[in-house]
């Protein structure tokens, strides 16, 4: 009997994994870093043992400490989740060397295909895009590789997965330095920095198909993912069925994955994914020996419990066991949208910062890892929610996820839940005409502004009145508040006439609110007879971030008499977008740049970040150096003009 479970991992997926646990009556334990202390994963478990310091290596990396947390809490098992060190073969060697079971393929399994190079020289009767795989790693054989190949092509990192170490090089004059990053990548994500290279398929949809296997040799597919919308190689939109698989294709490509798996000798969750390209030929990529992220839409299509299949195998029970009478037949159509602390028009710089209020949407599944009062830090990755969406039939799907998205309210930091609502219902999207250029092709969906609808304004200023319990009964002394969106100062004048009662001006219009309720953060106002709710909460300084019909807005409360701004940069400086560590210095002091030349690279949230020249001009102050860890919105250079 399994009694208790240590989950190696934190946020959204620890949380996942802790609601099956429960369900099954298995106690939890929880592992945390120091940024993770309060973490919400923290709390849902029964217990929870510290590890060490923020940085990854020094906790959810650290394979001894997750070991010696598990024997010191009496775990019976270990779950990994996804991401650090759930497809490392060698914690899973461990973990089973030290006794305890390890809800996870077998450790030769991951082995096996943890390096993509390998995996594609062991499987047989598999079809693989061309490439090279060899074992000799420098620059002039990958280059030499590279140009017998035929570009584009893509270079990727072997290990890991999650799109880290993978570029997409145009030509060969791009070579070099996509290998020296790819290589860096690797090794700061993986511990590896060993590359392959493949032709890149132009304009492709990215499928995969979810495995199940027991520990007797039985293997299944559970239908096929639609994960093609993607960005850095990162999936955002993912759904199931594929728009782009009629019933002869999902057996071919369903069947291909059930040989990779038996093959290994495969037990558990796995996903084997796959590129489709325009004629339908499909082509092997890797097979990610673990949960996906994106499960969920499979579990909703098909009315199964991943997690829990997993635990059961790893009880040694089979799959007619676990399915009894079940049948896997598909019911409607389910689509997921992940949500990321990241600011799409800034090409999805990822964001660090307070979440100052959080509520899921209601009506469907939210798996997330925060709550109101969490920080997203630098040291994880940026995605903070997964919404998912059933529906009886696609459209149906993505109009619960559109509304759903709308409804959710994550205020306090940026995040693309509003680019994600665009994607879902341009035109192109809708007819499922899908590519992994789709990103790429609609690019103008990134930079697109929500606009400022006067009922925001009006809510911050009622929300602030209320919280000033400022209200006046002279209807001759109005006050007037400033506030400033995306640079533009926008003011109010207000003329109060009872304490629920007051007039608006905003600019040639004068509207009449009334306050009908007010239970902070929440706000209902009927602005000219129009009843309508708000969320407004305020930051530790004077930014308003509210909830409205039209959008999440970010406002500034303009101080009537400001502070002098002490922390004024130098004319010409460029600050840090984000917290994180200098990886290179590409310039000198006295150097003369162009518009658009590399000038840092800064790593943050596993993720390298490049500081570019905004104009033409000369490098004259060099603060940090490789190595150096900045803060956000620390001056790195000054470039005068």
């Amino acid at each position: 009997m399994m009694r208790k479970v240590l989950i190696a991992n934190r946020g959204e997926i620890a949380c996942r994994i802790i609601r099956t646990c429960r369900e099954l009556g298995l106690a939890t334990v929880a592992v945390y870093s120091e940024a993770d202390a309060n973490a919400l994963h923290v709390q849902l478990a029964d217990e929870a043992i510290f590890l060490g310091g923020s940085p990854p290596t020094e906790s959810y990396l650290n394979m001894e400490k997750i070991i010696a947390a598990a024997k010191r809490a009496g775990a019976d098992a270990i779950h990994p989740g996804y991401g650090f060190l759930a497809e490392n073969a060698a914690f899973a060697y461990l973990v089973n060397a030290s006794g305890l079971r390890y809800i996870a393929p077998p450790a030769e399994a991951i082995e096996a295909m943890g390096d993509k190079r390998i995996a594609k020289l062991i499987l047989k009767d598999v079809p693989f895009v061309p490439g090279y795989f060899g074992e000799d790693q420098s620059n002039e054989t990958l280059i030499a590789a590279a140009q017998e190949i035929g570009f584009p092509i893509m270079v990727k990192a072997t290990a890991g997965g999650g799109g880290k170490g993978m570029l997409l090089v145009q030509s060969a004059d791009a070579l070099p330095d996509a290998l020296e990053s790819a290589r860096r990548t690797a090794l700061q994500a993986f511990g590896d920095g060993t590359l392959m290279l493949e032709k890149a398929i132009q304009s492709p949809r990215h499928i995969e198909v979810q495995v199940f296997g027991d520990q007797h040799g039985n293997v299944i597919a559970i239908g096929e993912r639609e994960c093609t919308i993607q960005r850095r190689h990162q999936k955002i939109i993912e759904e199931t069925p594929s728009t782009a698989l009629d019933a002869a294709l999902r057996e071919r490509i369903c069947a291909t994955a059930v040989s990779i798996a038996k093959q290994i000798g495969y037990h558990g969750a796995g996903t084997v994914e796959f590129l489709l390209d325009k004629d339908n030929n499909y082509y092997f990529m890797e097979m990610n020996t673990r949960l996906q992220v994106e499960h969920p839409v499979t579990e909703m299509v098909y009315g199964i419990d991943l997690v829990k299949w997993q635990i059961e195998v790893a009880c040694n029970q089979t799959l007619s066991d676990i399915m009894g009478n079940m049948t896997l037949q598909p019911k409607g159509h389910a689509i997921e949208a992940r949500v990321y602390a990241e600011d799409p028009a800034k090409n999805f710089l990822p964001v660090v910062g307070d979440v100052l209020y959080f509520q899921p949407p209601p009506h469907v599944r939210t798996d997330s890892g925060i709550q109101s009062g969490d920080s997203i830090t630098p040291f994880y990755d940026p995605m903070i929610a997964k919404v998912i969406a059933h529906g009886e039939n696609r459209l149906d799907a993505i109009r619960k996820l559109d509304y759903a998205l709308s409804q959710m309210k994550l205020l306090g930091i940026r995040n693309n839940a509003d680019y994600l609502r665009r994607i879902l219902m341009i035109p192109e999207h809708l007819a499922g005409i899908l590519s992994t250029d789709f990103v790429e092709e609609f690019a103008h969906l990134q930079t697109v502004q929500e606009a400022l609808h006067p009922s925001a304004l009006i809510a911050v200023a009622m929300a602030r009145l209320q919280g000033k319990q400022s209200w006046r009964n002279s209807p001759n002394r109005p006050l007037v508040y400033t506030f400033q969106h995306d640079d533009t100062p926008h003011t109010l004048h207000i003329t109060t006439h009872s304490a629920t009662h007051c007039t608006v001006q905003y600019g040639d219009t004068t509207h009449d609110v009334r306050v009908m309720a007010h239970d902070a953060p929440q706000l209902t106002l009927v602005i000219d007879g129009h009843r309508q709710t708000f969320t407004v909460v305020r930051d530790a300084g004077t930014t308003y971030w509210a909830h409205t019909p039209y959008g999440t807005f970010a406002l500034v409360w303009v101080d009537p008499l400001p502070a002098p701004n002490a922390r004024a940069a130098a004319q010409g400086s460029l600050r840090a977008p984000m917290t994180g560590k200098v990886i290179q210095v590409l310039v000198a002091e006295g150097d003369n740049v162009t518009q658009g030349t590399p000038l840092m690279v800064i790593e943050a949230m596993k993720m390298e970040h490049r500081i570019e020249a905004p104009h033409d001009g000369k490098v004259t102050h060099l603060r940090y150096q490789a190595g150096d860890t900045v803060q956000a919105d620390d001056v790195l250079l000054a470039l005068e003009s």
